[in-house]
Protein backbone atom coordinates (compact mmCIF):
# COMPACT_ATOMS: atom_id res chain seq x y z
CA UNK A 1 0.00 0.00 0.00
CA UNK A 2 1.41 3.50 -0.87
CA UNK A 3 -0.10 7.10 0.38
CA UNK A 4 0.35 9.49 -1.97
CA UNK A 5 -0.24 12.91 -0.58
CA UNK A 6 -0.88 15.87 -2.96
CA UNK A 7 -0.64 16.20 -6.54
CA UNK A 8 2.77 17.57 -6.34
CA UNK A 9 3.95 13.66 -5.36
CA UNK A 10 2.66 11.87 -8.37
CA UNK A 11 5.59 10.32 -10.60
CA UNK A 12 5.67 8.57 -13.85
CA UNK A 13 5.51 5.37 -12.36
CA UNK A 14 1.82 6.38 -11.02
CA UNK A 15 0.28 6.89 -14.20
CA UNK A 16 -2.05 4.27 -15.29
CA UNK A 17 -4.83 2.58 -13.00
CA UNK A 18 -8.52 1.86 -12.20
CA UNK A 19 -9.96 4.31 -10.14
CA UNK A 20 -12.17 5.67 -7.41
CA UNK A 21 -12.85 9.09 -5.57
CA UNK A 22 -14.94 9.16 -2.17
CA UNK A 23 -14.76 9.47 1.44
CA UNK A 24 -14.94 5.80 1.82
CA UNK A 25 -15.46 7.14 5.74
CA UNK A 26 -15.69 3.27 7.24
CA UNK A 27 -14.63 1.54 4.08
CA UNK A 28 -18.05 -0.42 5.09
CA UNK A 29 -19.79 -3.19 2.81
CA UNK A 30 -21.16 -0.62 0.10
CA UNK A 31 -17.41 0.55 0.07
CA UNK A 32 -15.92 -2.83 -0.55
CA UNK A 33 -18.22 -3.54 -3.45
CA UNK A 34 -16.99 -0.36 -4.99
CA UNK A 35 -13.42 -1.79 -4.63
CA UNK A 36 -14.14 -4.52 -6.05
CA UNK A 37 -15.45 -3.26 -8.83
CA UNK A 38 -12.07 -1.72 -9.65
CA UNK A 39 -10.28 -5.14 -8.65
CA UNK A 40 -12.36 -6.63 -11.56
CA UNK A 41 -11.33 -4.01 -14.05
CA UNK A 42 -7.57 -3.54 -12.70
CA UNK A 43 -7.41 -7.39 -13.22
CA UNK A 44 -8.90 -7.36 -16.99
CA UNK A 45 -6.47 -4.41 -17.91
CA UNK A 46 -3.37 -5.34 -15.65
CA UNK A 47 -3.30 -1.81 -13.74
CA UNK A 48 -3.21 -1.15 -9.80
CA UNK A 49 -6.46 0.15 -8.41
CA UNK A 50 -6.16 3.73 -6.66
CA UNK A 51 -8.70 5.48 -3.83
CA UNK A 52 -8.38 9.38 -4.39
CA UNK A 53 -9.76 10.86 -0.72
CA UNK A 54 -9.84 14.13 0.80
CA UNK A 55 -8.32 15.32 3.64
CA UNK A 56 -10.35 16.93 5.55
CA UNK A 57 -13.44 15.26 3.66
CA UNK A 58 -15.58 18.37 1.78
CA UNK A 59 -18.25 18.09 4.23
CA UNK A 60 -15.81 18.82 7.01
CA UNK A 61 -14.23 21.64 5.26
CA UNK A 62 -17.50 23.40 4.69
CA UNK A 63 -20.04 22.45 8.18
CA UNK A 64 -16.87 22.52 10.41
CA UNK A 65 -18.13 21.39 13.81
CA UNK A 66 -21.34 20.32 12.28
CA UNK A 67 -20.17 17.88 10.03
CA UNK A 68 -20.84 14.43 11.23
CA UNK A 69 -18.46 12.38 12.92
CA UNK A 70 -16.02 10.06 11.45
CA UNK A 71 -15.95 6.19 11.15
CA UNK A 72 -12.69 6.06 10.60
CA UNK A 73 -9.37 8.61 11.26
CA UNK A 74 -7.04 8.59 8.25
CA UNK A 75 -4.63 6.00 9.42
CA UNK A 76 -7.53 2.98 10.21
CA UNK A 77 -9.17 4.18 6.72
CA UNK A 78 -5.65 3.53 4.57
CA UNK A 79 -5.25 0.52 6.48
CA UNK A 80 -8.90 -1.06 5.44
CA UNK A 81 -8.25 0.10 2.01
CA UNK A 82 -5.52 -1.67 2.01
CA UNK A 83 -6.70 -4.60 3.31
CA UNK A 84 -9.41 -4.46 0.74
CA UNK A 85 -6.87 -4.47 -2.12
CA UNK A 86 -5.88 -1.29 -3.10
CA UNK A 87 -2.46 -0.53 -4.19
CA UNK A 88 -2.68 3.33 -3.91
CA UNK A 89 -4.20 5.90 -2.09
CA UNK A 90 -4.08 9.34 -3.49
CA UNK A 91 -4.70 12.04 -0.27
CA UNK A 92 -6.04 15.47 -1.90
CA UNK A 93 -6.01 17.96 0.33
CA UNK A 94 -9.07 20.04 0.47
CA UNK A 95 -8.79 23.80 0.36
CA UNK A 96 -9.83 26.85 -1.39
CA UNK A 97 -7.75 26.20 -4.21
CA UNK A 98 -8.90 22.50 -4.67
CA UNK A 99 -12.65 23.48 -4.43
CA UNK A 100 -12.21 26.30 -6.48
CA UNK A 101 -11.29 24.28 -9.13
CA UNK A 102 -13.57 24.06 -12.06
CA UNK A 103 -15.43 19.87 -12.76
CA UNK A 104 -12.97 20.12 -15.89
CA UNK A 105 -9.99 21.05 -14.75
CA UNK A 106 -10.32 18.42 -11.85
CA UNK A 107 -10.70 15.88 -14.70
CA UNK A 108 -7.60 16.92 -16.69
CA UNK A 109 -5.19 17.49 -13.71
CA UNK A 110 -6.42 14.83 -11.25
CA UNK A 111 -7.40 12.40 -13.35
CA UNK A 112 -5.74 12.52 -17.46
CA UNK A 113 -2.82 14.50 -15.94
CA UNK A 114 -1.90 13.28 -12.91
CA UNK A 115 -2.88 9.32 -12.65
CA UNK A 116 -3.38 8.42 -16.06
CA UNK A 117 -6.61 6.54 -15.10
CA UNK A 118 -7.45 3.79 -17.28
CA UNK A 119 -10.68 3.17 -16.02
CA UNK A 120 -12.87 5.23 -13.20
CA UNK A 121 -15.15 3.54 -11.07
CA UNK A 122 -17.93 6.18 -9.72
CA UNK A 123 -21.40 6.76 -8.32
CA UNK A 124 -23.72 8.17 -10.73
CA UNK A 125 -25.22 10.52 -8.68
CA UNK A 126 -21.31 11.84 -8.38
CA UNK A 127 -21.33 15.50 -8.65
CA UNK A 128 -17.81 17.68 -8.32
CA UNK A 129 -16.22 21.18 -9.35
CA UNK A 130 -16.93 24.17 -7.81
CA UNK A 131 -19.74 24.79 -10.38
CA UNK A 132 -20.98 21.69 -9.73
CA UNK A 133 -21.12 21.00 -13.23
CA UNK A 134 -18.88 17.44 -12.46
CA UNK A 135 -20.93 14.31 -12.79
CA UNK A 136 -21.14 11.04 -14.47
CA UNK A 137 -22.51 12.17 -17.93
CA UNK A 138 -19.65 14.61 -18.11
CA UNK A 139 -17.22 11.75 -16.76
CA UNK A 140 -18.01 9.54 -19.62
CA UNK A 141 -18.10 12.11 -22.57
CA UNK A 142 -14.50 13.30 -21.27
CA UNK A 143 -13.36 9.52 -20.89
CA UNK A 144 -14.76 8.69 -24.60
CA UNK A 145 -12.32 11.77 -25.76
CA UNK A 146 -9.34 10.38 -23.42
CA UNK A 147 -9.34 6.74 -23.86
CA UNK A 148 -10.64 5.77 -20.18
CA UNK A 149 -12.90 3.69 -18.97
CA UNK A 150 -16.69 5.42 -16.68
CA UNK A 151 -18.27 2.48 -14.81
CA UNK A 152 -21.35 3.81 -12.19
CA UNK A 153 -21.04 1.88 -8.94
CA UNK A 154 -23.50 -0.81 -7.77
CA UNK A 155 -25.80 0.00 -5.14
CA UNK A 156 -25.27 -2.50 -2.20
CA UNK A 157 -27.86 -3.08 0.20
CA UNK A 158 -28.82 -4.87 3.25
CA UNK A 159 -32.42 -5.97 4.57
CA UNK A 160 -33.37 -3.88 1.55
CA UNK A 161 -31.68 -0.60 2.26
CA UNK A 162 -28.37 0.95 0.76
CA UNK A 163 -25.44 0.76 3.43
CA UNK A 164 -24.08 4.34 4.09
CA UNK A 165 -21.71 6.08 6.57
CA UNK A 166 -24.53 7.65 8.00
CA UNK A 167 -26.68 4.61 8.36
CA UNK A 168 -23.71 3.05 10.85
CA UNK A 169 -23.34 6.59 12.70
CA UNK A 170 -27.56 5.84 13.47
CA UNK A 171 -26.62 2.15 14.45
CA UNK A 172 -23.83 3.06 16.49
CA UNK A 173 -25.51 5.95 18.41
CA UNK A 174 -28.53 3.68 19.12
CA UNK A 175 -26.46 0.49 20.86
CA UNK A 176 -26.85 -1.76 18.30
CA UNK A 177 -23.16 -2.86 17.31
CA UNK A 178 -24.50 -5.99 15.70
CA UNK A 179 -26.67 -4.59 13.26
CA UNK A 180 -23.44 -1.87 12.68
CA UNK A 181 -20.49 -4.71 12.15
CA UNK A 182 -23.03 -6.31 9.43
CA UNK A 183 -23.15 -3.10 7.42
CA UNK A 184 -19.29 -2.92 8.27
CA UNK A 185 -18.72 -6.47 7.54
CA UNK A 186 -16.56 -5.96 10.46
CA UNK A 187 -17.24 -5.40 14.09
CA UNK A 188 -16.63 -1.52 14.74
CA UNK A 189 -13.45 -0.64 16.74
CA UNK A 190 -11.71 2.38 18.01
CA UNK A 191 -7.99 2.06 18.85
CA UNK A 192 -5.10 4.43 19.25
CA UNK A 193 -1.22 5.02 21.02
CA UNK A 194 -1.57 4.69 24.85
CA UNK A 195 -0.08 7.77 26.84
CA UNK A 196 0.59 8.90 30.10
CA UNK A 197 -2.70 10.75 31.93
CA UNK A 198 -3.66 11.95 35.27
CA UNK A 199 -3.97 8.44 36.58
CA UNK A 200 -6.59 9.11 38.64
CA UNK A 201 -8.32 5.73 38.20
CA UNK A 202 -5.11 4.20 39.75
CA UNK A 203 -6.27 5.94 42.98
CA UNK A 204 -9.30 3.86 43.28
CA UNK A 205 -8.19 0.45 41.86
CA UNK A 206 -8.79 0.94 38.60
CA UNK A 207 -6.21 1.97 36.22
CA UNK A 208 -7.19 2.95 32.72
CA UNK A 209 -5.07 3.17 29.23
CA UNK A 210 -6.02 6.33 27.70
CA UNK A 211 -5.42 6.69 24.19
CA UNK A 212 -6.30 10.19 22.74
CA UNK A 213 -8.98 10.83 20.13
CA UNK A 214 -9.40 13.07 17.40
CA UNK A 215 -12.10 14.98 17.84
CA UNK A 216 -13.85 14.06 14.30
CA UNK A 217 -13.66 10.70 15.09
CA UNK A 218 -15.52 10.87 18.06
CA UNK A 219 -18.86 9.10 16.60
CA UNK A 220 -19.69 7.18 20.31
CA UNK A 221 -19.81 8.93 23.61
CA UNK A 222 -20.24 7.46 26.75
CA UNK A 223 -19.32 4.53 28.99
CA UNK A 224 -19.10 1.05 26.93
CA UNK A 225 -18.63 -2.79 27.57
CA UNK A 226 -15.70 -3.43 25.64
CA UNK A 227 -13.27 -5.63 24.24
CA UNK A 228 -10.08 -4.42 23.97
CA UNK A 229 -6.97 -6.37 21.73
CA UNK A 230 -3.72 -6.16 23.09
CA UNK A 231 -0.02 -6.02 20.60
CA UNK A 232 0.44 -9.83 21.53
CA UNK A 233 -3.05 -10.40 20.05
CA UNK A 234 -4.90 -11.56 23.29
CA UNK A 235 -8.29 -10.15 24.02
CA UNK A 236 -9.86 -8.99 27.18
CA UNK A 237 -13.12 -7.57 28.35
CA UNK A 238 -13.34 -4.37 30.28
CA UNK A 239 -15.11 -0.93 30.41
CA UNK A 240 -14.29 2.10 28.44
CA UNK A 241 -15.22 5.97 28.50
CA UNK A 242 -15.15 7.55 25.25
CA UNK A 243 -15.40 11.14 25.41
CA UNK A 244 -14.40 14.36 26.86
CA UNK A 245 -14.30 13.24 30.93
CA UNK A 246 -16.19 16.37 32.34
CA UNK A 247 -15.93 15.29 35.80
CA UNK A 248 -12.07 15.83 35.85
CA UNK A 249 -11.68 17.84 32.35
CA UNK A 250 -9.86 17.18 29.35
CA UNK A 251 -8.82 19.24 26.88
CA UNK A 252 -9.60 17.08 23.58
CA UNK A 253 -11.72 13.50 23.73
CA UNK A 254 -9.94 10.51 25.30
CA UNK A 255 -11.15 6.87 25.00
CA UNK A 256 -9.98 5.10 28.44
CA UNK A 257 -10.36 1.43 28.73
CA UNK A 258 -10.12 -0.17 32.16
CA UNK A 259 -9.18 -4.21 31.26
CA UNK A 260 -10.66 -6.94 33.17
CA UNK A 261 -8.19 -9.75 34.60
CA UNK A 262 -4.82 -7.27 33.29
CA UNK A 263 -1.95 -6.10 35.38
CA UNK A 264 0.85 -4.80 33.16
CA UNK A 265 2.39 -1.57 31.88
CA UNK A 266 0.71 -0.61 27.92
CA UNK A 267 2.49 3.23 27.64
CA UNK A 268 3.24 3.24 23.80
CA UNK A 269 1.15 0.72 22.55
CA UNK A 270 -1.02 0.58 20.12
CA UNK A 271 -4.52 -0.74 21.29
CA UNK A 272 -7.98 -1.99 19.46
CA UNK A 273 -11.03 -0.86 21.32
CA UNK A 274 -14.36 -2.70 20.18
CA UNK A 275 -17.43 -1.37 22.28
CA UNK A 276 -19.92 -4.45 22.66
CA UNK A 277 -22.75 -2.27 24.40
CA UNK A 278 -23.83 0.85 26.11
CA UNK A 279 -23.85 1.54 29.81
CA UNK A 280 -24.76 5.05 29.80
CA UNK A 281 -24.17 8.37 28.58
CA UNK A 282 -21.39 10.91 30.03
CA UNK A 283 -22.35 12.71 33.20
CA UNK A 284 -20.16 15.84 34.99
CA UNK A 285 -20.54 14.35 38.16
CA UNK A 286 -20.75 16.96 41.50
CA UNK A 287 -17.67 15.47 43.09
CA UNK A 288 -14.90 12.74 42.01
CA UNK A 289 -16.46 10.54 45.32
CA UNK A 290 -19.76 10.38 43.03
CA UNK A 291 -17.96 9.41 39.80
CA UNK A 292 -16.21 6.42 42.08
CA UNK A 293 -19.47 5.02 42.89
CA UNK A 294 -20.66 5.07 39.56
CA UNK A 295 -17.38 3.78 38.28
CA UNK A 296 -18.31 0.74 40.83
CA UNK A 297 -21.36 0.33 39.08
CA UNK A 298 -20.37 0.44 35.61
CA UNK A 299 -18.07 -2.41 36.29
CA UNK A 300 -20.88 -4.24 37.95
CA UNK A 301 -22.94 -4.19 34.64
CA UNK A 302 -20.07 -4.91 32.27
CA UNK A 303 -18.81 -7.78 34.22
CA UNK A 304 -22.66 -8.98 34.01
CA UNK A 305 -22.92 -8.67 30.54
CA UNK A 306 -19.91 -10.50 29.75
CA UNK A 307 -20.88 -13.20 32.19
CA UNK A 308 -24.06 -13.31 29.93
CA UNK A 309 -21.44 -14.46 27.15
CA UNK A 310 -19.87 -16.34 29.47
CA UNK A 311 -19.38 -19.09 26.38
CA UNK A 312 -16.23 -17.24 25.35
CA UNK A 313 -12.91 -17.41 27.43
CA UNK A 314 -10.35 -15.29 28.26
CA UNK A 315 -6.71 -16.41 26.07
CA UNK A 316 -4.27 -18.44 28.45
CA UNK A 317 -1.57 -16.31 29.57
CA UNK A 318 -3.37 -13.01 30.38
CA UNK A 319 -2.15 -11.54 33.84
CA UNK A 320 -4.73 -11.08 36.83
CA UNK A 321 -4.85 -8.89 39.15
CA UNK A 322 -7.92 -8.71 39.47
CA UNK A 323 -10.05 -12.07 41.30
CA UNK A 324 -13.51 -13.15 40.25
CA UNK A 325 -16.23 -12.46 42.46
CA UNK A 326 -17.47 -15.26 44.68
CA UNK A 327 -19.72 -17.81 42.64
CA UNK A 328 -18.10 -16.52 39.32
CA UNK A 329 -17.44 -19.93 37.10
CA UNK A 330 -14.71 -18.65 34.85
CA UNK A 331 -14.00 -15.11 33.37
CA UNK A 332 -15.53 -13.94 30.52
CA UNK A 333 -13.32 -12.86 27.72
CA UNK A 334 -12.81 -13.30 23.87
CA UNK A 335 -10.52 -16.17 21.68
CA UNK A 336 -8.80 -14.83 18.57
CA UNK A 337 -12.20 -14.78 16.02
CA UNK A 338 -14.36 -12.09 15.28
CA UNK A 339 -16.78 -14.06 17.60
CA UNK A 340 -17.45 -10.48 19.49
CA UNK A 341 -20.37 -10.47 22.16
CA UNK A 342 -21.80 -7.20 20.39
CA UNK A 343 -25.32 -6.07 21.74
CA UNK A 344 -28.10 -5.60 19.09
CA UNK A 345 -29.94 -3.21 21.57
CA UNK A 346 -28.23 -1.01 23.97
CA UNK A 347 -27.99 -3.09 27.38
CA UNK A 348 -30.74 -1.00 29.27
CA UNK A 349 -33.05 1.63 28.33
CA UNK A 350 -33.16 2.72 31.82
CA UNK A 351 -29.36 4.20 31.01
CA UNK A 352 -31.29 7.72 30.31
CA UNK A 353 -32.62 7.54 33.44
CA UNK A 354 -29.19 6.51 35.13
CA UNK A 355 -27.53 9.55 33.78
CA UNK A 356 -30.07 12.31 34.72
CA UNK A 357 -30.24 10.70 38.86
CA UNK A 358 -26.39 10.59 39.04
CA UNK A 359 -24.88 14.06 38.21
CA UNK A 360 -26.29 16.70 35.53
CA UNK A 361 -24.98 15.07 31.87
CA UNK A 362 -22.74 17.76 30.05
CA UNK A 363 -23.97 19.85 27.06
CA UNK A 364 -22.68 16.99 24.61
CA UNK A 365 -23.64 14.32 25.94
CA UNK A 366 -25.47 11.97 23.58
CA UNK A 367 -27.92 10.43 26.38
Amino acid sequence: MQVIRGLHNLRDEHRGCVATIGNFDGVHRGHQAILEQCREQARRLDLPVVVVVFEPQPREFFAGEQAPPRLTRLRDKVRLLGEAGVERVLCLPFNDALRSLTAEAFIERVLIDGLGVRHLVVGDDFRFGCDRRGDFHLLTAVGEANGFGVEHTRTFTVDDERVSSSRIRTLLASGNFAAAAALLGRPYRLGGRVVPDQQLGRTIGVPTANLPQPVRSLALQGVYAVITELPDGRRLPGVANIGWRPTVGSTRPVLEVHLFYFDGELYGERLAVFPCTKLRGEVKFDDFAALKHQIGLDLERARGYFARHASQRPEAGAHSSQRPEAGAAQRPGLNNDDSLPLASAPLAREAVTLDSSVGTPADHDDG
